[in-house]
Formats: structure tokens, C-alpha cells, sequence
């Protein structure tokens, strides 16, 4: 759910457990505050993620950034949103043409888990794909080398082996 949403469900809760209360159905009463408890802790362990997800994915990349610009601190997501937060930030402004930044949100994802071993050779392959661009090629090695690691696909092992081809032999 969005922001605006959320306070919407919390608005109707809020009426719906001072009826319950008025009512004096104080088993609903629960029932409703902790619905309420848990829509407050979705909004900050889980924020927006899910839904700025299904945007990248559909390449929506605007609709994607607003949605994650809604998550007023992204230190209180949960570990796992977290990680997803920053690598599509990163993958937005890759887009953009915008390195710097990319790789700040790149560097940040890859220390938080992801659903798996691939996602994270996903973000170390972009590491070097931008430490190549600088023509750092000690890091683009050593992302190359920890990507190569990981349990990866063929796609990400197809796409290592062409960004090796582009060292030049030391």
C-alpha cells in the first residue's frame, strides 16, 4: 500500500475501533487494534518495496522512484526490503546515466541480503561494470571474483565472462 493509502486504512480502523469500543465488543475491539499495529509496522519495516518492485520489474522506472521516495527513512526497513530498496535505486540511476550514484546505492545493497545468491552477483557484476567504466581494473576483478563465487545463473556467468574480456592483461 502507499502512504496515502496506509492513513486511510488507519483513519477507518481508528472510526471502526472507537465504534467497537462504544459498542463495548472489546474481543473486535483487539482485533482491530492489532490490525492497526500491524498496518503502523508494515508502513516502517516494509514501506513501499513490494509495489516500487512490481513497477522496475514492468520498467516503470518513474512510478518505481516516487514510490520508493515514499519511505521517509529507509534505515527502519526490514533487512531484507532494505537491500531491494537500494538496488533498484541504483538500477534507476544506472538508468539515468547517474554512476555516482549508482554505485553508492549498489555498494549499500550489497551489504544487505537479497532473496539469493544470483541477486547479489547481480549487484556485484554492476560494481564492476561501473569500476570498468572508470578503468579501475583491480575492483572490477575483485567484484568478478566474489560474483563468481556466488551460485549464479548462466545469464550472469555469460555476462561476467564478457565484462573479463574487457580487461586488458596486466
Amino acid at each position: 500500500m502507499t502512504r496515502k493509502i496506509r492513513y486511510i486504512v488507519f483513519a477507518v480502523a481508528i472510526l471502526v475501533l472507537l465504534l467497537t469500543l462504544y459498542q463495548q465488543a472489546y474481543e473486535l475491539s483487539a482485533v482491530v487494534a492489532l490490525a492497526m499495529l500491524f498496518l503502523a509496522w508494515s508502513h516502517y519495516r516494509q514501506g513501499t518495496v513490494a509495489l516500487a518492485a512490481r513497477a522496475y520489474h514492468q520498467q516503470d522506472f518513474d512510478k518505481a522512484e516516487s514510490l520508493l521516495k515514499e519511505i521517509q527513512n529507509p534505515d527502519r526497513l526490514s533487512r531484507n526490503r532494505r537491500g531491494f530498496y537500494e538496488f533498484m535505486l541504483g538500477g534507476i540511476a544506472l538508468k539515468r546515466d547517474e554512476y555516482d550514484t549508482a554505485e553508492r546505492h549498489f555498494q549499500i545493497a550489497s551489504r544487505f541480503p537479497l532473496r539469493n545468491q544470483n541477486d547479489k552477483a547481480l549487484i556485484l557484476v554492476q560494481l564492476a561494470n561501473l569500476a570498468l567504466r572508470r578503468k579501475e581494473y583491480e575492483r572490477v576483478r575483485a567484484y568478478i571474483q566474489k560474483a563468481g563465487e556466488l551460485k549464479i545463473s548462466a545469464r550472469v556467468q555469460h555476462i561476467i565472462q564478457k565484462i573479463e574480456k574487457e580487461i586488458p592483461a596486466s
